[in-house]
């Protein structure tokens, strides 16, 4: 299956901060798309996010390619290539959807889910064509963070996951192909890796949320900014790493239950940013203050690696 951006039309059923990114990330690339939003005072917001978003990535040129409707029934679907799915985090809503997308799609368009952690295949269940669905994960934000997981269900087609994987290219983002369907996926399997060690830690008193965040931002996180854990071990020496991991595998933490520091935040209703506070308080000046400053370090990111991504045409 062959996605060429110019000629290829996207539904985004969801207009939260995940889709309004992803419907920039695929106009940037050159494909038409249409956002569906259901809830009217976003719906209303979604214009200017949408100039705003494109002019901050250099496609101001490019907004016309955007557009919003309220409802599934308001898409003309008889041209609409590919389906990305950016509903809520709940099984139920999202088999739901799927169920009606299998009806209102024509037959040969491709049905992508943004999951974080469900298995496509389970998503997927009951649907008679399967094997057009595939899920297509990016990180928020979406128009910032290159990488996109493209992960295969029991029954996709290679054909649908090929061309996805080449159209995310030519889009500017870098692909990584999951060809198992495992909860998680591959990178947020290692990131909940990294943080059952850590908040283990923090249980144990062997030390604090911030130095957890710095040994990891100014230690060995610093270094991923130019080449991922595998191509280090090269620079490093292999044999160092074996005789690393012999040591410390051990000791590491394989308990199946979420950290007591974690636990404990959710049943006091402590969840972050969102509710005031999380692992650290905080208040309206401090939260924007913060998120000013993550963004913008992000972009500077984004313009060192800008040499290792695909270029757009």
């Amino acid at each position: 299956m062959l996605f060429t951006p110019a000629e290829t039309k996207v539904v985004i059923v969801g207009g939260g901060t995940m889709g309004g990114d992803i419907a920039a990330v695929c106009a940037r690339g050159g494909c038409a798309v249409q956002v569906v939003e259901p809830t009217t005072e976003r719906r209303a917001l979604l214009p200017d996010y949408f100039a705003n978003t494109m002019t901050e990535l250099g496609y101001e040129n490019r907004i016309h390619l955007l557009s919003v409707a309220g409802s599934l029934e308001e898409v003309d679907w008889s041209d609409i290539d590919l389906v990305i799915e950016c509903v809520p985090e709940r099984i139920d809503i999202k088999q739901e959807l799927f169920a009606k997308l299998e009806k209102y799609a024509k037959p040969e368009a491709v049905l992508a889910s943004n999951s974080t952690s469900f298995p496509i295949s389970e998503i997927a269940d009951g649907l008679k064509t399967a094997a057009r669905m595939i899920g297509l994960h990016f990180f928020m934000p979406a128009h910032l963070v290159p990488c996109v997981e493209v992960v295969y269900g029991a029954k996709t087609s290679p054909l649908v996951g090929e061309g996805l994987t080449k159209l995310m290219t030519a889009c500017g983002m870098v692909p990584v192909v999951v060809k198992k369907d495992l909860p998680g996926f591959l990178a947020n399997r290692l990131q909940h890796a990294i943080l059952r060690e850590a908040f283990s830690m923090v249980d144990d008193g062997v030390c604090s949320f911030e130095d957890i965040d710095k040994a990891v931002r100014f230690g060995f996180g610093f270094r991923y900014i130019a080449a991922g854990p595998i191509m280090q071990r090269d620079h490093a020496g292999i044999e160092i790493h074996a005789a690393g991991g012999a040591k410390i595998y051990p000791t590491l933490n394989n308990s199946p239950h979420v950290a007591k520091c974690v636990s404990e935040r959710v049943a006091s209703g402590k969840f972050g940013m969102k509710t005031g506070e999380g692992f650290f308080p905080w208040t309206a000046e401090t939260m924007k203050v913060e998120r000013e400053r993550y963004q913008e370090a992000l972009r500077a990111g984004l313009k060192i690696i800008q040499k290792d991504l695909p270029q757009i045409k």
